[in-house]
């Protein structure tokens, strides 16, 4: 008899433990269909099942969040609030719940009751749950709630840099850049180890000048009120430089520099930025309070050498090239040399005079016996050795022997193979394949250097491929490009009344054909560098003035505008220029620089 009962427990329980299972899958059932309903959009269908299943303790989690939408957007908003304060009922610690009661206030148009209730939840909200209710006001798009909540932490902490991180990413986010800038500033005063987490955020973030204007007045008045932060300079040089402002950069290093005792780092850093953007007066002024006031220093010898290095950059781009103070420089060179003596340590001294011996002295001889010296001296740094070599080949380029060239340009490859000066030299062995009309050769080069790392160097390589690609096409005959890249070498070696006459006599002999805005670019040029800027523009002229030519139209319209602004005195013409050239060519990689020197002769403030 036991045996019977108990086995009809186990049947009994048995047929119970079905059902449950049974209704649970009927459950999830209902569920699935709910919110297929909910995501067709048949809310009054979806409605009818979710209310049904929010009876049930075990699955009103899982179906609140689509009910809640159900009840919003079948507007009613007294089933929505009902809903919302069960589920606080049954969670009072889910802070999600207690945003919700008041987006339904919002959804229901009682905007101020809505503002009331959510100022209401900041106030009283611990710490425990700070974190979780900004996130649920973040998520809701209600930023202005969250911004509050993280400041009612800031309160509760009593830190001012508490949750700056948060507030950095709202701000930037929002785009109120005022306050971003607040908080940055914050941050680097309470932590200056986070300065490249700042500088980070604000080139992320900060897009209009007037935007830069704010930060750079926000810097100066905290510089005033707290002058011992270098935090704040560091940033203010990090501005300047971002704007190319390199003369304020450099005024604000070396005021840094004299605060701190900094040994001349900075401004010896900012000499080579400067130097490197062709700022050269700043690169000259940078490298002489080096060696006015370091002359015991580590800096001193390098910045003897580079602030004539700055000066010789200066005169050699600077048109007509001035020979009288070629050889000033030559002569300051040889100073320094005989001061410090040969070796090691003053091969770039050397380096350096040898190009001018060769390229503006024509002694070419003088210039390929100091580059020997320089190749052949002892524990020598390698890169200036490789430099050495490649303008030794180039030497040997000016003097029509191309095999001796490419032998030192291809040992330079050879021993900085993926290194700059390595990319560099291989550019001079395609340049040499194109002068000598082997178009294939000289592609083999450029295909590899169009992946080069250096951008100025993929720039060339990019430019010479296409000119190539454009003048070689299988209804293209190679003749004009053939004399044009001889043209080229002309130039290179300084016959620039023979280059000139080649091309003239390609003009004439190639009329209408692809590589005439080429020709005229490349006049314009020569023109200019014998400093006759008038024929220099009527060439720049041609290229502009011509619909045709617009593989070149920007980069003549930039150069005419410059001619115009530097050498011929013409603001307004050069202002014309740069406005035609923002407006036709937005895309040109001049825009930036023209957009600079627009506004600079516009008369607006420029930091």
């Amino acid at each position: 008899m036991m045996k019977f009962f108990l086995s009809l427990r186990i049947l009994v329980l048995g047929a119970l433990l079905l059902l449950v299972g049974q209704g649970a899958f009927a459950q999830a059932d209902e569920i699935a269909l709910a919110k297929e309903y909910f995501r067709k959009q048949e809310y009054e269908k979806a409605e009818s099942i979710f209310e049904k299943l929010s009876r049930n303790d075990q699955v009103f989690a899982t179906i609140y969040p689509e009910y809640l939408k159900t009840t919003l957007a079948l507007r009613k908003y007294k089933d929505a609030e009902k809903l919302v304060k069960k589920a606080i009922k049954k969670s009072p610690d889910q802070v999600n719940y207690q945003v919700d009661l008041g987006l339904v206030y919002q959804a229901a148009g009682n905007e101020a009751n809505a503002a009331k209730y959510f100022n209401k939840l900041i106030d009283g909200v611990n710490n425990n749950a700070l974190l979780a209710m900004a996130n649920a006001f973040e998520q809701n798009n209600l930023l202005e709630y969250a911004e509050k909540t993280y400041l009612q932490g800031r309160k509760l902490s009593k830190n001012e840099s508490e949750f700056t991180g948060q507030l950095m990413q709202l701000y930037s986010y929002q785009r109120q850049s005022e306050k971003l800038i607040n908080e940055i500033l914050n941050l680097v005063k309470v932590n200056p180890n986070q300065l490249l987490l700042a500088q980070n955020m604000l080139q992320n973030s900060l897009k209009e000048e007037k935007e830069f204007e704010a930060l750079e007045k926000s810097l100066i008045s905290n510089l005033q009120k707290y002058p011992d932060q270098v935090a704040y300079s560091e940033m203010l040089i990090w501005l300047y430089i971002q704007r190319k402002d390199f003369f304020s950069a450099l005024m604000q290093a070396r005021s840094l520099d004299k605060r701190t005792k900094g040994g001349g780092g900075r401004v010896m850093e900012l000499g080579a930025i400067s130097l490197k953007n062709k700022d050269y007066e700043s690169a000259i002024e940078a490298y002489d309070y080096i060696t006015k006031e370091y002359r015991t220093g580590p800096f001193y010898e390098i910045a003897r050498e580079r602030a004539i290095k700055a000066r010789e950059e200066q005169v050699r781009n600077t048109y007509p090239v001035d020979l009288t103070k070629i050889k000033i420089l030559v002569g300051e060179y040889e100073s320094l040399l005989n001061e410090l003596g040969k070796g090691a340590r003053t091969v770039e001294i050397m380096k350096n005079m040898a190009g001018l011996y060769a390229f503006y002295l024509d002694d070419k001889e003088k210039a390929s016996t100091m580059l020997e010296e320089v190749i052949n001296t002892p524990r020598a740094n390698p890169d200036i050795v490789a430099d050495a070599k490649i303008t030794l080949g180039d030497i040997f380029l000016l003097k029509s022997e191309p095999w001796e060239a490419t032998l030192l340009y291809s040992q330079v490859e050879k021993t900085h193979k993926d290194m700059q000066l390595g990319h560099e030299a291989k550019l001079r062995n395609a340049k040499l394949s194109y002068y000598k009309g082997d178009f294939e050769l000289a592609q083999e080069h450029l295909d590899i250097l169009k992946l080069a790392t250096s951008r100025e160097i993929a720039n060339d390589a990019m430019d010479l491929s296409l000119l190539i690609t454009d003048n070689t096409g299988l209804d293209s005959s190679t003749t004009a490009l053939t004399e044009y890249a001889a043209t080229e070498l002309l130039i290179f070696q300084n016959k620039q009344e023979e280059a000139q006459a080649k091309l003239d006599q390609m003009l004439r002999k190639y009329q209408d054909h692809s590589l005439t805005d080429e020709i005229y670019f490349l006049k314009a040029n020569i023109y200019l560098k014998a400093g006759d800027f008038q024929r220099a523009v009527t060439n720049l002229g041609q290229i502009v003035g011509n619909p045709q030519y617009d593989i070149l139209s920007d980069d003549a319209l930039f150069l005419l505008a410059k001619i115009y602004e530097e050498n011929l005195n013409d603001k307004e013409k050069a202002k014309e220029l740069y406005n035609s050239l923002l407006v036709k060519y937005p895309g040109s990689i001049f825009t930036v620089d023209a957009r600079k020197r627009f506004r600079k002769l516009r008369g607006d403030v420029i930091n």
